[in-house]
């Protein structure tokens, strides 16, 4: 799967191991209804902010194998929550080099670029 850029898609995070898929990347496909494909750089801002919409990335759940989020952890976040914290004004940064390209359907790429993770 290409990244934003058309490029080949670079691994998001292996610790703690991110993706749809766990894998590391931010694949998906027609069963991902979230579309989890933008690789963020966690913030203190952003997870609050998630959990007051009802999507508490901080907590862990093993029986999703999920190890809960602190800042600085980079996730695979679904496209529409991203650009709903974008909205909010705590859009965290983004790995472009590891954002799928299905965000462009849902997400300005110039929105991405200006959010970009050094």
């Amino acid at each position: 799967m290409p990244n934003i850029f058309g490029e080949p898609l670079i691994s998001c995070c292996n610790d703690p191991l991110t993706g749809y898929f766990r894998d590391g990347y931010c694949k998906t496909d027609a069963s991902d209804r979230g579309s989890h494909t933008v690789c963020a750089v966690m913030t203190e801002e952003f997870l609050t902010f998630s959990r007051s919409r009802g999507n508490d990335l901080i907590t862990p759940r093993p029986e999703f194998q999920f190890p809960g989020l602190k800042p600085g952890d980079k996730w695979c976040l679904c496209a529409l929550r991203w650009k709903e914290a974008l909205e909010a004004g705590v859009a965290p940064l983004v790995v472009l080099e590891a954002t799928n390209e299905k965000t462009l359907e849902y997400v300005n790429i110039n929105d991405l670029i200006a959010h970009a993770a050094k």
